[in-house]
């Protein structure tokens, strides 16, 4: 051979195995999953479900109105959790002037048109509401707290205070039980006698007591619980039925103490109901990670809440184990998320499309292991939010009000799971970042996957999935719902970050 030929066929080899090796690291990587539809671990009790934060964006005529309480009523989900809350004092405090014996200054202008909107739009289904945000002057201050006269002008000090000018709780618990009247009894008395109507006689399931208390108040675990003992003795006088939620905990859910106190019902006064809990996670990646590094971290500070979930349930099952769980805040906020700048378009050119799916396979994510743990109620944090008011966190696009792939994917999760389905022994192997579990429903066997990672996952199904029903939020599907198809042969390519529930009799 010559010195030529030599030297075209090493090039050939060379180019050969070039290309062989660029396949290899193309090609998806390979996961199996393996199900024992015998093997019962678990009945679920978790319910999917969101939060609604107002804000003015929520306000009748806003570009987000009629999509957001749109999306409410078509996800037709229970216990969605309503929250009039401290950075817009005029639409969430009810009362914010002290009454003198000349009057008061009880005023719901503002704040019921959002909530008769958000009523409406949850019509039908059960709801937790929580008004958070306690009036300034029941609060010892070094001189009266001042607020913006717009309602919608953003303040973020309004909470300021650590002591009640009333200890007892007293005060702070009229102020509750007569806005619940406003809503739930067609007004109620003020503090000078004098009634108030209203045309409201809503029936409130489930009031949550304030929210992540020590950011706002800085409070203990003691004077929480006796707050959250005044609040609940007044409401209750009221609005018999109504069901009670305590704690609404942020990043001190890791800290045991306030379980350990709390759910001691020898801490509270008698007959006080302990019905649920409530506690918080978002994943908080460092301000120099991009959507390569957030595959990783937002799942894997998942698995830390997870762990910690499991911790709260074995202190709720030694000390109060009726009471139930509600993990009402879930979800992503990004470094900087409030100095986020849009462009003329009114996106933000740092939120990647495709975060919006890893933000979804995260709540994905946690359906399953919190439904595993047995949570009760599982919820997605929140409707709406936009530049300055943590975009990240939204499941509406600000820019024309339509849902984004965190909204479908809980209404994906939520037409499919529900509380009864049989959690079954399911296992993957040859896998990274992939996640599944089947279900077996009324409505046959269900396997939801979760790619976790920023590539194509290539799936090996078992055999009697062929043919089932596959409905997939990714990135192709944008802002629209789950994509229907039907499975060719027993394996499915799953793209970056999808979502996707298989169906078969």
């Amino acid at each position: 051979m010559s010195n030529l030929s030599r030297t075209a066929c090493s090039c050939t080899i060379l180019a050969f195995s070039m290309a062989i090796s660029c396949f290899a690291q193309s090609a998806p990587p390979s996961a199996t999953v393996e199900i024992n539809w015998d093997k019962t671990i678990l009945v679920s009790r978790s319910t999917p479900t969101l939060q609604v934060v107002v804000n003015p964006m929520l306000h009748r005529g806003s570009v987000m109105h009629d999509g957001a309480f749109s999306a409410v009523k078509q996800l037709g989900a229970d216990y969605v959790r309503y929250v009039p809350w401290l950075p817009y004092p005029r639409l969430a405090v009810a009362e914010l002037e002290p009454p003198t014996v000349t009057g008061t200054s009880w005023d719901f202008s503002l704040i019921d048109p959002m909530t008769e909107d958000f009523m409406n739009a949850a019509s039908g289904h059960s709801t937790v509401m929580n008004f958070s945000t306690i009036p300034a002057w029941l609060w010892k201050t070094p001189k009266p707290v001042t607020y913006p006269k717009d309602p919608n002008q953003v303040f973020w000090d309004y909470t300021q205070g650590t002591e009640l000018e009333d200890p007892s709780g007293k005060k702070l618990g009229d102020y509750y039980a007569r806005l619940v009247s406003w809503y739930t009894r067609g007004g109620f008395t003020d503090e000078n006698g004098k009634f108030h109507r209203s045309s409201h006689h809503y029936n409130f399931p489930i009031w949550e007591v304030l929210n992540e208390v020590v950011s706002e108040h800085k409070m203990t675990p003691e004077n929480y619980t006796t707050r959250y003992d005044a609040i609940v003795s007044a409401i209750h006088r009221v609005s018999p039925d109504t069901k009670f939620m305590g704690l609404a905990l942020a990043g001190e859910s890791s800290h045991s103490h306030w379980f350990e106190y709390f759910l001691n019902h020898a801490n509270h006064r008698p007959g006080i109901p302990l019905d649920y809990i409530s506690y918080h996670f978002y994943a908080s990646p460092a301000p120099s990670e991009n959507i390569d590094t957030w595959q990783y971290t937002f799942f894997d500070q998942a698995n830390g809440f997870l762990a910690t979930t499991h911790y709260i349930n074995a202190i709720r099952n030694r000390l109060s184990p009726e009471t139930k769980t509600d993990t009402d805040e879930l979800g992503v906020i990004l470094p900087n998320d409030n100095s986020r700048v849009p462009d003329a378009s009114g996106h933000i050119a740092s939120i990647p499309t495709r975060y919006w799916n890893a933000a979804g396979a995260l709540y994905a994510y946690l359906y399953i292991g919190l439904a595993k743990e047995g949570v009760d109620i599982i919820g997605e944090s929140q409707l709406v939010g936009y530049p300055t008011q943590y975009p990240s966190v939204s499941m509406i696009d600000w820019t024309n009000g339509k849902p984004n792939a965190r909204y479908w994917v809980l209404k994906l999760v939520k037409d499919n799971f529900h509380p009864g389905d049989k959690i079954v022994e399911t296992r993957v192997s040859s896998a990274d970042g992939l996640t599944a579990q089947a279900f077996l429903t009324p409505a046959g066997k269900k396997l939801l996957l979760v790619n976790q990672r920023n590539r194509n996952a290539k799936v090996a199904l078992p055999t009697d999935a062929s043919q089932g029903k596959v409905s997939t939020v990714d990135e192709a599907t944008g802002e629209g719902p789950a994509r229907d198809s039907r499975l060719v042969g027993s394996s499915i390519t799953l793209a970056p970050f999808a979502v996707t529930v298989v169906s078969w009799p």
